[in-house]
């Protein structure tokens, strides 16, 4: 596996995470399989969310860790807090992050998060009153290190105006099939594309000048809810590059797409959300891919971007 060092934060963390928003379908056995299956593969570092079964998938975790012979201390927890499904919003108060934090404790049966996000942002959120709910988390050992999802440059800079901890996380989505995290800056000032249209407010250049670690979600997905790309019809060139890298490289084509956002120079981490252990082994193979810049090029052109 593929480890890497978070810059103020943990060291040797995997480099790909095992998003866990699926687990609640599972048996406590068979979740435990995926916990084991992933952690002897490599993978340390478990993705929860508040939100995942409304809170189901962080119970089934803990029900299902004991079976794995597995220590506390050997895995980094991570969950988000944030998003209200019950209710129809977001929210950042720091009355809806505390309780946050003591349910998930609760409910994976621990008595720290290694990490915690704000998922998405509450478009009313005081960033002094997150600050004082990172504060009293933090004296009260709840919470070792903080992050966001899905927020764009100047609301993280709004954040770190008034928060003390470094933010080290910001996870958003990026695949092959949905990259335009990367795209704006190749189209940049071209009116011919939409590609050059900043949607992001240039989130990847400036996670790396502030040493924040992107967490890449739904890796191999067409957009946000329409199924892999892997195999998929409408995605041929890109599946034809896959498999032939894969072949000279004797992995599969999940593996690849999977070793295309690890390539990256900003040492980013993949978030996988599979629960059939067999997958889980075979996208880990992504770690002993070697690609090329070349062949990252391949991959990036085949999944239907051109060069200006």
């Amino acid at each position: 596996m593929k480890m890497i060092d978070i810059v103020n934060g943990p060291q040797n963390v995997s480099a790909i995470v095992q998003g866990c928003m699926r687990m609640p379908a599972l048996t406590k056995e068979d979740a435990a399989n995926v916990i084991r299956t992933a952690y002897d593969c490599g993978i340390n570092f478990f993705d929860h969310a508040t939100c995942y079964g409304d809170g189901e998938a962080e119970v089934r975790f803990a029900e299902a860790f004991p079976l794995t012979g597995l220590r506390r201390e050997d895995v980094f927890l991570q969950s988000k807090c944030g998003l209200c499904f019950d209710r129809n919003e977001f929210d950042w108060t720091r009355e809806n992050i505390l309780t946050s934090v003591d349910d998930s404790l609760r409910r994976l049966q621990t008595d720290h998060l290694d990490a915690l996000l704000l998922h998405r942002p509450d478009l009313l959120f005081d960033p002094e009153e997150v600050a004082a709910a990172f504060d009293t988390l933090e004296q009260a050992g709840k919470v070792r290190y903080f992050g966001v999802s899905n927020l764009m440059p100047m609301q993280i800079e709004l954040l770190k105006k008034y928060v003390r901890q470094p933010l080290l996380f910001d996870q958003v989505q990026l695949s092959l099939e949905q990259s335009q995290l990367i795209d704006q800056a190749l189209y940049m000032n071209n009116k011919t594309t939409e590609r050059s249209v900043m949607r992001d407010g240039s989130a990847l250049d400036y996670c790396r000048l502030h040493d924040i670690t992107i967490q890449a979600w739904s890796p191999l997905q067409i957009g946000m809810f329409g199924g892999t790309f892997i195999d998929h019809p409408e995605h041929a060139a890109l599946n034809e590059a896959l498999a032939a890298i894969g072949e000279r490289e004797g992995v599969s084509k999940a593996a690849v797409a999977i070793a295309w956002i690890l390539r990256h120079p900003a040492k980013m981490q993949a978030i996988i959300g599979t629960m059939d252990p067999a997958h889980i082994r075979d996208i880990c193979e992504a770690a002993k891919v070697q690609l090329s810049h070349h062949d990252w090029y391949v991959l990036y052109l085949a999944s239907g971007k051109f060069l200006p």
